[in-house]
Formats: C-alpha cells, structure tokens, sequence
C-alpha cells in the first residue's frame, strides 16, 4: 500500500531570541493548521522542526 506524503506550508515569526511561532498549514487531505513555539538558532531550523511535527502528527492520526 503506497503512503500519501503529507504536504504542507510553514511561516515564522519571531517571538524572542532563538524562540519562534511556527504556523503550519497542511494541503488536502491533511488540511490542518498548527501552531509550534520552537527554540532555534534560525527560522528556517524553526521552519523545518514545525513542519517535522506536522508531518508526524498527520502520520500518526493515519494510524487510527
């Protein structure tokens, strides 16, 4: 059975120093929108660990 990818968008937004507001937005079927607060050293490393937790979480809910 082949998996469907989980396809997605992120934005970030600096809240502090090394601290972001990941909003994730998931393209149909997976049409979620979730928020993250992550620590990094950038936004793109910000970007890429919301966008990590997105993609696990719709993979987990595949699984029920």
């Amino acid at each position: 059975m082949k998996s469907e990818r989980v396809l997605c968008r992120a934005t970030a937004d600096k809240i502090s120093e090394n601290q972001w507001l990941i909003e994730v937005w998931g393209i149909a079927p997976h049409d979620f929108v979730r928020r993250y607060e992550i620590n990094a050293k950038s936004d793109t490393i910000a970007a890429q660990e919301g966008i990590r937790r997105f993609v696990a979480e719709m993979e987990a809910r595949r699984d029920h």
